[in-house]
């Protein structure tokens, strides 16, 4: 819980172009942010459900600093057109409060905690403990009993802390909170055609397959990796891979989608050749005319049939963006570059520094060359690809200017006006401004006009 300190009159002025950089510093607002944010009435991304295909695999994972074990549970064939059996528990024993699980991923019957072994079932169930009914002095009949659990001690009372569990077309989503809407109607009818576009199919959900992980600590607040992917601002600007090989510039066809709250978003582009274009190029020292890949496999680009769908905001009218980045408030950015796809986990680790954990995949009808293909062009991307090294290094950048102006200061996010609207060009940055209206209100820290 937060202490009477914290000041929440401080952010006096109205709207959200101007974000005070005690915001990125605070220890006490970021506490706070544990508690409304990441444990209170919002889904946080916890894993793939390929990641525990069998009954008794599971992965261990984190709801802000919590960590969890998502598991697959047993469940009656009765019951497999209903319940996925996926579970997410905290990884604390309820009897010391210990972390029991300390591998990474494996296999379990159930999950013993090594101190005193209490015994839990899959889903979280207390299965039993040691000496839970005492331990007599002798063999003979009129031997004592000592020790043991009170009277009424009951093992359904005391099993782990269990998470309420959505899964979405394999994305599976975690919250602490009794609270939290239906996860279609968190995400909302603007964000969701954009996630059912890379995860779903005719038949339903895609079959897809696990191609690895990239993982990474970034000395920065956690807000700014949400910021940096709602902002097409910069990707023209910071990038040389971008800039040069038409990945991501500013002359290309482009929009901004939010949600009703402004929480979630979607970036959308279609990439156009490399190549000059003096408009948005004269001048950007990113920009480097000459340069040219060693091995042109690396841009292999193959237009895929699911890149184009019925356009949600014009209906009748196909649009095939090569690039979608999705954020999902507050923990997930779902990534479709040209033919890269994958997850990034935002992981909170105070108000200096987050873990961020990539999850590339593939699905299951890729050809052998199609999976190549995939794992190529991941390298632009992850803790040293090509493009998003220069992210985790601004973001470092950041948070040091942030901690050198100390309790003065705010950035300044007016590019584009100072609206939350959507748009359709690049040179704008509305989806900050957005998600800090909802972000006040979420943090009580007075109202963002």
């Amino acid at each position: 819980m937060m202490t009477s300190t914290l000041d929440l009159t401080r952010w006096q002025q109205d709207g959200s172009s101007r974000v005070p950089f005690w915001a990125y510093t605070d220890a006490q607002l970021y506490q706070r942010e544990l508690d409304k944010i990441f444990y209170g009435a919002h889904w946080c991304y916890v894993g793939l459900e390929i990641e525990i295909p069998n009954t008794g695999d599971y992965k261990l994972s984190y709801v802000g600093e919590r960590q969890v074990i998502m598991v697959r549970d047993r469940v009656a064939p009765k019951d497999r057109a209903t319940d996925t059996g996926v579970r997410v528990v905290e990884n604390r024993c309820a009897h010391r409060g210990v972390r029991f699980c300390q591998e990474p991923h494996g296999t379990a019957r159930s999950f013993v905690c090594p101190y005193h072994q209490w015994t839990y079932k899959l889903n979280g169930d207390l299965a039993g403990l040691p000496f839970k009914d005492g331990v007599k002095d002798g063999d003979c009949l009129d031997s004592k009993v000592h020790g043991g659990m009170p009277e009424g001690f009951d093992l359904k009372d005391h099993g782990l802390t269990k998470l309420r569990v959505a899964v979405l077309h394999g994305l599976v989503f975690a919250t602490f909170s009794a609270d939290t809407e239906p996860l279609e109607d968190y995400l909302g009818p603007s964000i969701m055609p954009w996630i059912n576009r890379i995860f779903k199919d005719e038949k339903g959900t895609r079959k897809y397959t696990l191609l690895g992980y990239n993982r990474q600590r970034i000395p920065g607040n956690w807000k700014l990796m949400m910021e940096n992917i709602k902002d097409p601002y910069h990707p023209g600007l910071l990038h040389t891979w971008f800039v040069t090989f038409g990945l991501w510039r500013a002359d290309q066809k482009s929009r901004m989608v939010r949600d009703e709250h402004g929480r979630h978003a979607v970036m959308l582009s279609r990439r156009n050749d490399g190549g000059q274009n003096k408009a948005v190029t004269e001048g950007v020292t990113s920009f480097k005319a000459n340069m040219a890949l060693h091995d042109d496999r690396l841009l292999d680009v193959v237009p895929e049939a699911w890149w184009t769908i019925d356009d949600p905001s014009q209906p009748g009218t196909p649009i095939t963006p090569t690039v979608t980045m999705i954020t999902l408030f507050p923990s997930l950015i779902i990534q479709q570059q040209v033919n890269s796809v994958s997850t990034r986990h935002i992981v909170p680790r105070g108000q200096g520094e987050f873990d961020f954990v990539w999850t590339h995949f593939g699905y299951a009808d890729d050809t052998p060359e199609m999976t190549q293909r995939r794992l190529r062009q991941a390298n632009l991307f992850g803790p040293a690809g090509y493009v998003s090294a220069d992210d985790g290094e601004v973001i470092e950048f950041s948070q040091a200017g942030f901690n050198q102006a100390g309790d003065t200061g705010s950035t300044l996010c007016e590019m584009g006006g100072t609206g939350t609207e959507g748009a359709e060009h690049m040179v704008t940055e509305t989806l900050i401004r957005s998600m800090y209206v909802y972000w006040r209100k979420v943090m009580g820290l007075g109202a963002a006009k």
